[in-house]
């Protein structure tokens, strides 16, 4: 899409650029006429290409919130555990992609399994991704570490959230 329109800007440049100036130096309407419509060509252009972009990204969260959703569907008795996972501090690794850790304290009586989903949200709180991490047995009062990471790489200001633990 960005092709086309540099493309198309280029011909109504090269097109005003050939209808020349006027002899005071100042360019004659048909450059001016030619020059608004390239501007506008590519702001267009911009415009459609940042939508895409965003599109793209949207896609790709509610994807990965379809796989998460999936992945806690399938545990069969859970008990709601949100209270018993604590967040790090999020690092990013040198692929871009970002790490963070957690701390799965079973409030519980007797030993359990977690299976957690982590969202990564941007600033304005739309989900960019989303993974779902397994922390094996973790007996009653005890504690256990566990890493969440994103599936692609995310910049900007991007907030982990526990959007769902389950302990079963």
């Amino acid at each position: 899409m960005r092709a086309v329109a540099g493309w198309t800007a280029a011909a109504l440049l090269g097109g005003a650029a050939l209808a020349g100036c006027s002899s005071d130096g100042s360019p004659s309407p048909a450059v001016s006429s030619a020059l608004d419509g390239a501007k506008s060509a590519v702001a267009s252009a911009a415009s459609s290409a940042t939508a895409a972009v965003g599109s793209a990204a949207a896609s790709l969260g509610a994807s990965a919130q379809a796989a998460a959703s999936s992945a806690l569907a399938s545990v069969k008795g859970g008990l709601d555990a949100k209270d018993d996972v604590v967040l790090g501090k999020t690092t990013t690794g040198s692929d871009g992609k970002l790490s963070v850790p957690l701390t799965v304290t079973n409030h519980g009586s007797q030993a359990g399994k977690y299976t957690i989903q982590v969202n990564f949200d941007d600033a304005s709180g739309n989900l960019l991704d989303a993974v779902v991490v397994s922390v094996p047995e973790v007996a009653a009062g005890a504690s256990a570490q566990a890493t969440a990471e994103s599936n692609r790489s995310l910049e900007g200001g991007v907030t982990p959230v526990v959007a769902n633990a389950l302990r079963y």
